[in-house]
């Protein structure tokens, strides 16, 4: 049964104002903080998750609650457990709903960095909760589309979505014909257990990548693709 869960959220304007190099006491930081203060008003990132147990894992396949993923690293991340749990988190519509004037471009900027923040927020919120209600020591998570394309091909938000149902009406997430998400600013994966930490981007052989959070894994790349 899926869980439904709402992120407490509280934007970091210092943090964010020097992260977007917005001068203090300017008139652009007086125009940020206006937005900040809608943002903290309407802002409501949520996600959704469950529980689900693996059913089968073959040679390039793992089966969630009936339905089947092709991926050869969530086969291996999944070789000594038999329950994970899917998700998807979002900044919410509330804040993509917000309007700024179109021929302002730097407010627009201001509102997608906003937007990122409070999924942040999100993800934060669903993993901790996960985290602490399970009684997991440590966790991992990895998502359709990341890293390179026979990792997890992005095409598999089809089935992630299909685990849940209809998600739109949960928290207002719609997957799209190109498998992209709306709102923008939304993920989906899935949280294992796990003793060694694995992130996307030890399977991502993209070099000069500014949203880089770990070195490429030659080692782990031809332990996933040895039989591929």
């Amino acid at each position: 049964m899926p869980t439904i869960i709402t992120a407490p959220f509280k934007i970091d304007c210092g943090e964010l104002q020097e992260r977007l190099k917005i001068r203090a006491d300017s008139q652009d930081q007086e125009s940020f903080l206006k937005l900040v203060e809608i943002v903290q008003a309407v802002g409501k990132p949520q996600a959704v998750y469950k529980v689900a147990y693996i059913d089968k894992k073959g040679p390039y396949t793992v089966t969630l609650d009936g339905v089947t993923f092709t991926s050869p690293a969530l086969l291996k991340n999944c070789a000594e457990i038999n329950r994970v749990f899917p998700y998807i988190a979002t900044c919410g519509r509330e804040v993509t709903e917000i309007e700024t004037d179109p021929g302002d471009l730097l407010a627009s900027y201001w509102l997608n960095a906003l937007q990122l923040e409070l999924l942040r927020s999100a993800i934060e919120h669903v993993t901790e909760t996960i985290k602490n209600k399970y009684q997991l020591e440590k966790i991992s998570a990895m998502n359709p589309g990341s890293g390179e394309a026979n990792v997890w091909p992005i095409e598999q938000q089809t089935e992630l979505f299909g685990l849940f149902g209809d998600v739109n009406a949960m928290i207002g997430v719609e997957l799209l014909p190109s498998y992209l998400m709306m709102p923008e600013m939304s993920v989906s994966g899935i949280i294992f257990e796990t003793e060694k930490t694995y992130v996307n981007c030890q399977l991502c052989q993209r070099e000069n990548c500014p949203g880089r959070r770990a070195e490429f894994d030659c080692e782990l790349w031809e332990t996933v693709n040895a039989n591929n």
